[in-house]
């Protein structure tokens, strides 16, 4: 296909090093993402209850006929089982290629335990023992990336998520070489690992900062607040030879996508965001060398939040649970996702 009738999609799946997994765990969402280029999926518990409650019959014959006499996180875990479940053996002919990226679907822990070591742990071995593309999503608290690390040395394939900053995915990835270390003494083969940092969801946060501070900051800044973190990462993974996958996700418009294609990063697009890709003209252009201006990235630099983001020390890891972001998505993923699946 000629590059200039190409979408977006298909031209970044095909043209350039950058890999993308679909975001939503509805069928016929997941069906036109792959046909369009999508080599995996992310999922959440917000996302799985929301394609059993809004897409019942779908579901019918896959959720356990037994899930009635099952009670709390027992619940939960059988559905995320049965839906991650799903679509782990639908991809699963891409992961047996082999083919960096291809064929893993994310199943995430309760959001309920993010500071839970020891809770989380047990989950992870868990979900691991459903099918050997999964990937299990822990939170980037300070406890989440200690089981990340254990995740790693265990050779499972692992993704740190609720991630806005520098700070945490560089503590993700220096937990990665770790648990690698540990594994190959051991003789295990590490399997895939993911940092993710949600760039719209720091924007939203930014956003409410910088209205309630009467910054300087315009709207403008606040679009390239979450793009400016993305890439000064992706340029510290490069420089200090890191192999932890960076995943730009929580996308708030096709710029979080455009802005960064041509990365070697594996990127988290939802059906809205897809769309909005799919509404672009080519020829289209790999845009992750292209530096974020620096005058906006001057008046951001007023905002004490965006520094914790931006700066690689920003924040120590006791402060990863506590950053506003964490805390909406964490309340987010609660109640919205883990919690509506008890009842359901």
């Amino acid at each position: 296909m000629d590059k200039m009738e190409q979408n977006f999609l298909t031209w970044l799946a095909q043209n350039t090093k950058t890999v993308w997994w679909h975001d939503s765990a509805n069928i016929s969402e997941q069906e036109k993402a792959f046909s369009l280029g999508a080599t995996g999926m992310t999922t959440n518990p917000f996302l799985v209850n929301q394609t059993l409650q809004m897409n019942v019959g779908d579901w019918k014959g896959v959720i356990a006929e037994d899930i009635t006499s099952l009670s709390d996180d027992d619940k939960a875990i059988s559905l995320i089982k049965s839906v991650t479940g799903y679509y782990a053996e639908k991809v699963a002919p891409l992961f047996d290629k082999g083919t960096f990226g291809a064929g893993y679907v994310c199943a995430q822990t309760n959001p309920n335990k993010t500071g839970n070591y020891a809770y989380m742990l047990e989950q992870a071995k868990c979900y691991a023992s459903w099918y050997p593309n999964i990937v299990i999503k822990l939170p980037a608290t300070n406890a989440g990336i200690r089981v990340f690390e254990e995740c790693v040395a265990l050779g499972l394939n692992v993704a740190a998520t609720v991630s806005f900053s520098v700070p945490q995915v560089i503590a993700v990835a220096e937990a990665r070489k770790r648990g690698k270390e540990l594994a190959l003494s051991n003789g295990i083969k590490p399997g895939l690992s993911i940092a993710v940092l949600m760039v719209g969801r720091l924007d939203d946060y930014l956003r409410d900062v910088a209205n309630d501070q009467n910054s300087v900051v315009t709207e403008a800044d606040i679009k390239l607040a979450g793009t400016a973190c993305m890439k000064r990462a992706y340029s510290i993974f490069n420089e200090r030879g890191y192999d932890t996958v960076l995943m730009p996700a929580g996308c708030r418009g096709a710029h979080h996508i455009t802005s960064l294609a041509g990365a070697k990063m594996i990127m988290s697009i939802s059906p809205k965001i897809q769309k909005a890709l799919l509404d672009l003209k080519g020829p289209f252009e790999e845009k992750i060398n292209e530096p974020v201006d620096p005058e906006a990235l001057e008046r951001l630099s007023t905002l004490r939040e965006f520094r914790k983001a931006f700066e690689p020390d920003g924040m120590s890891s006791d402060e990863f649970i506590t950053f506003g972001s964490s805390n909406r998505t964490i309340d987010q993923f609660i109640n919205s996702g883990w919690n509506p699946l008890l009842s359901l």
